[in-house]
């Protein structure tokens, strides 16, 4: 085969790959949207996007349209693994975990009001929160979408009870970038019954020293972004 021209495999697996990115890019996108955007006949993006969603590459929501699905966002966690808030966090992933025994999570915000976890230190007790990454959660009502929207006051932590478990308590803190922007969230997940009167406040001030620690590392890694401007 020369390769001059793509096959019609080819083909197929292009327009998969630009409809994909077209929903990803976009966080949601109709059948209609998604023909007229890539000039694809309905019948063929239809055809694609049914073939995304068997593989769960996307899903349909209620309204009909299309969103990334489980195995992209899956996908982009694993990718995110590698980024560099997740290894400046990862050290101090694993002090909380040593130091608690419970696991210790790394989240940021995803797509349509959703927070996606990207690490975890996994805690030592034997009953324990294991890996949730590559999963979503929903912003609204959870301590750690509240760490990443600002909802807790400077050198704060929010503590929600049965927002993740009905059995377990969640306590977040956010971690700033360079810039003082909110990068994520890093929280604790801990099982209602070992939570103590004083747990919750000393979780959250070892979250706290912990993503303080955190920022200083993105700082020395960009110092150029604080104030905006390079020396």
């Amino acid at each position: 085969m020369s390769g001059a021209e793509p096959s019609a495999a080819g083909r197929t697996v292009e327009r998969a790959l630009s409809l994909l990115a077209l929903v990803c890019e976009r966080g949601q996108a109709s059948l209609v949207e998604a023909a007229r955007a890539l000039d694809l006949s309905p019948s063929t993006t239809l055809r694609l996007l049914r073939t995304l969603e068997t593989q769960e590459y996307v899903r349909r929501d209620e309204s009909g349209g299309y969103r990334p699905g489980a195995k992209t966002i899956r996908v982009g966690a694993q990718a995110l693994g590698h980024e560099r808030v997740v290894a400046a966090g990862r050290a101090e992933l694993d002090r909380i975990a040593l130091e608690t025994g419970e696991s210790a999570y790394l989240s940021v915000l995803g797509h349509a009001s959703t927070a996606l976890y990207v690490a975890i230190a996994e805690g030592s007790q034997m009953v324990r929160y294991v890996s949730w990454v590559g999963l979503t959660i929903p912003v609204e009502g959870t301590a750690a979408g509240r760490a990443l929207t600002g909802g807790v006051p400077a050198g704060g932590f929010a503590a929600v009870r049965g927002d993740l478990d009905a059995h377990a308590v969640e306590i977040a803190v956010p971690v700033l970038g360079a810039d003082d922007s909110i990068e994520a969230a890093l929280s604790v997940v801990i099982p209602v019954n070992r939570v103590r009167e004083s747990t919750e406040g000393d979780v959250g001030a070892l979250l706290v020293g912990a993503a303080q620690r955190i920022t200083e590392q993105l700082r020395a890694l960009e110092p150029a972004r604080v104030g905006g401007a390079s020396e």
